[in-house]
């Protein structure tokens, strides 16, 4: 029994590191999020492809794309931001 509890034990240790680590790898505000996105598409701009960023209300996060034909768009990076 006590073998259990120490696994037990650890994997919750394991999942709080897992959530703490995800929450305190984010921006902290939108604002922050979407000038990061900004400022890495400054270095992106060139006149043979059209770039942008994004916000995904759905997700809290900066998305940064390239627009392919159509109506298609390749993701570059993602500026995830905390939500509370």
């Amino acid at each position: 029994m006590k073998i259990f509890n120490l696994i037990y034990q650890l994997v919750i240790l394991i999942c709080l590191f897992i959530i703490f680590l995800y929450w305190f790898s984010a921006y902290n505000s939108a604002f922050e999020a979407d000038r990061a996105c900004h400022d890495q598409l400054s270095s992106y701009i060139t006149k043979s492809k059209e770039y942008g960023c994004d916000n995904d209300v759905e997700t809290h996060q900066w998305i940064l794309f390239e627009n392919l034909e159509g109506s298609k768009a390749k993701i570059i990076e993602r500026f995830r931001y905390r939500f509370l």
